[in-house]
């Protein structure tokens, strides 16, 4: 296909597709995605290689949201029956996430609910930040506390934060009809905020949630406008007792086509396959590994992700490797220019050897953790 063609050139010259042609990728045929698998998969292994980099989820606050996000289990009036409960002590913290790192994680991913956090939040999250370097030496760890207000970001650096995820979640012609407590110039200003402070911004997406093809578009171009170092595709997961519940929209090969077409317009960033890619990827998820170059571990903030050890079977299987501790995620031009750990700040060079996908980790069980910091079982 002349368009493939022109896109991979494009994605290699780090060019950006037009509108029209990032809409042609979602149009693609069943017959024809073999074939934009393939040409996509060019363009990540172009500035990536065949490396996966592992993330790991804690939820230091989990429930109780007073935001009223259609797609979450944790927002005002969710009847979802999911773990609540209030923040997660330093040590707690620092051990669920020593379990992720025994894994092979990478990165960690401090998460809690709500519409942003107090001064007082962020002296308590620079705590847990702290319990978790001393304990984890190497470890990029990134926040994700809702919405920043003045010196926060730059209070989350200070404390040892590498990076800071918001995600913009849909386009801003439709966020008011997922959202009403707060607007999408919101996200906007807290992911310009994070990079002001030199911290590593990730900032990405939700499909799924009855979206045109034209909206995914936007909404993803404004994430190259805003040019994060990371970008998270999340696939909708309909929890019952959320307004989306019914949303079951998606097939495997709608998946790997938005995936490309985020590929094809974000070339050389971190593309991470995140929530729901279990439930909506299914047994085509190894085929997502040649669009995306990073995956969470085990689980999520409020559902069970596959088992940590079905995840790295999945990437030796696939021909994949697990990137190493000490390698530098982001190609050189991007760390040379970026801030924190996905602008290369966090380790030593990229020339590091990758961990065989396939090598046992003590502890890696330990991954599967939903009920981390409460009394309840991992797995309740």
């Amino acid at each position: 296909m002349d368009l493939l063609s022109t896109l991979v050139d494009k994605g290699l010259r780090r060019e950006r597709p037009t509108r029209d042609e990032a809409l042609a990728v979602l149009a693609t045929t069943d017959d024809e995605l073999l074939d934009v698998v393939a040409a996509a998969g060019r363009v990540r292994r172009h500035w990536f290689g065949r490396r996966v980099k592992l993330n790991y989820l804690v939820n230091l606050k989990s429930g109780l949201c007073p935001e009223d996000c259609s797609y979450c289990s944790q927002r005002l009036g969710s009847e979802a029956g999911i773990l609540k409960y209030t923040w997660i002590k330093p040590d707690e913290a620092a051990k669920a996430a020593g379990a992720g790192v025994a894994g092979g994680a990478k990165r960690v991913c401090l998460v809690a609910s709500g519409r942003g956090p107090t001064d007082r939040d962020v002296e308590r999250v620079a705590g847990t930040i702290a319990a978790i370097k001393e304990q984890n030496e190497g470890v990029e760890v990134c926040a994700c506390l809702g919405l920043l207000s003045d010196g926060q970001a730059d209070r989350l650096r200070d404390a040892g934060a590498d990076a800071y995820n918001h995600n913009l979640n849909t386009s801003e012609s439709t966020y008011a009809d997922i959202c009403t407590t707060h607007d999408y110039s919101d996200r906007v200003d807290t992911v310009h905020r994070a990079r002001a402070a030199g911290l590593s911004a990730c900032s990405g997406l939700i499909a799924g949630m009855g979206e045109s093809d034209a909206d995914l578009v936007d909404v993803v171009f404004g994430l190259r406008d805003l040019d994060p170092d990371s970008v998270p595709v999340n696939f909708l997961i309909p929890f019952e007792g959320t307004p989306l519940a019914q949303e079951w929209n998606l097939t495997p090969q709608r998946c790997l086509r938005i995936l490309a077409m985020v590929r094809f317009v974000c070339p050389d960033v971190e593309v991470r396959l995140a929530g729901g890619r279990e439930v909506q990827l299914r047994s085509m998820q190894p085929l997502a590994l040649h669009l995306a170059n990073s995956i969470f571990l085990g689980d999520y903030l409020t559902s069970e992700g596959q088992a940590g050890q079905a995840d790295l079977d999945m990437i030796a299987d696939a021909g994949f490797e697990v990137e190493g501790a000490g390698t530098t995620t982001l190609p050189a031009h991007r760390a040379e220019d970026g801030a924190g750990c996905g602008g290369g700040a966090c380790g030593p060079s990229s020339t590091d050897e990758p961990e065989p996908a396939g090598a046992a980790r003590p502890g890696l069980v330990s991954v599967r953790r939903r009920g981390a910091g409460t009394d309840l079982p991992p797995n309740a």
